[in-house]
């Protein structure tokens, strides 16, 4: 991930698409009361923060997270135990989630980052692993069955989570940040940094820096973004599971990336956007709808190994580019 990635008109214009696109979408699903679709929408903005975070890891600092679930689901629960047992506040519960993502986040971080390629991946696995079985096991969290009954998080006077536009409007509103925040992170010199660090950590740390330390902060920040979304996702189905620690879904977060195109940032909501949709329609017709989202994961590795946006942005920019000129 680097400053053309990210910050090209191209990729600004696939931004603009997106988040207006969905505007237009929740603004026709409420014309026509359609609240299946609406909640299908804002859960594909829930798992495109994870898949944000995962992107940040792998397009930005070239690590790839396989147990980036564990920040999800750390963050579902906290939120949800908040909600139930504390306040029903949607700050509070955001707040409370963030800390312990963070938290959580430095922890792990500090345990993984040493390791490189394929050896992270085990270990951030690894660690979803043993935290997922440990919530699994425990009673006092719910065990197998989870969390149920989590109330509706009161945004503001006369606005909840249980009100499907509001909460709608309120998690593309916290997506876009998220999504603004990381763009202009890779625009910065630390941004920069680890970008220099996936091109070439050995020369980066050759000129006297301390790769770890930036890794680190990368792991701690995708550990929050992945911790923000997870929190939002009991608000929104009123319940949390040990299921949102599992590898499902963090090997889906991976997908949305891949499919999307890795180091764009907009790249993953997209994927999130077509590969939620696709599942709920094929899933409609098949239980087997994994074998539909598998061929496509080849199809696309094999006829666009840039991802679907990063096939389309440069054929975009140059549209552009060709434009700017012919009004020259």
């Amino acid at each position: 991930m680097h400053d053309s990635a990210t910050s090209t008109p191209a990729v600004r214009l696939l931004a603009i698409v997106f988040f207006v696109g969905a505007l237009g979408f929740a603004a026709v699903a409420l014309l026509l009361g359609d609240v299946f679709f609406l909640r299908l929408a804002t859960e594909a903005l829930i798992f495109g923060g994870l898949a944000l975070s995962v992107d940040l890891l792998l397009g930005g600092v070239g690590l790839l997270p396989l147990g980036q679930a564990l920040f999800f689901g750390l963050g579902a629960y906290v939120s949800a135990l908040v909600l139930k047992e504390w306040h029903a506040s949607f700050w509070l519960a955001l707040s409370v989630a963030l800390a312990a993502s963070a938290l959580a986040g430095l922890v792990g971080g500090i345990i993984a980052i040493r390791a490189k390629g394929v050896y992270f991946a085990l270990i951030s696995f690894g660690l979803a692993q043993v935290v997922s079985k440990v919530v699994f096991n425990t009673r006092e969290l719910g065990a197998s069955d989870g969390i149920i009954g989590v109330p509706a998080a009161v945004i503001a006077p006369g606005l909840d989570s249980g009100h499907p536009g509001g909460f709608f409007l309120v998690t593309l509103a916290a997506i876009f940040a998220l999504y603004a925040g990381l763009r202009y992170l890779m625009d910065t010199p630390l941004g920069r940094q680890l970008s220099a660090i996936r091109t070439n950590e050995h020369r980066v740390a050759f000129l006297g820096f301390a790769t770890w330390r930036f890794k680190l902060m990368a792991f701690v920040g995708a550990a929050c973004i992945a911790g923000l979304s997870g929190a939002l996702y009991p608000m929104l189905r009123g319940f949390v599971s040990p299921e949102l620690m599992f590898f499902q879904v963090s090997g889906n977060a991976v997908i949305n990336v891949i499919v999307g195109g890795t180091g764009t940032l907009v790249g993953p909501l997209y994927g999130s956007a077509l590969l939620t949709g696709l599942r709920s329609v094929v899933g409609s017709y098949t239980a087997h709808h994994h074998i539909v989202i598998g061929l496509l994961f080849v199809v696309v590795v094999i006829m666009f190994p840039r991802g679907l946006m990063g096939y389309l942005t440069p054929l975009l920019q140059r549209r552009l580019d060709a434009r700017n000129k012919g009004e020259r």
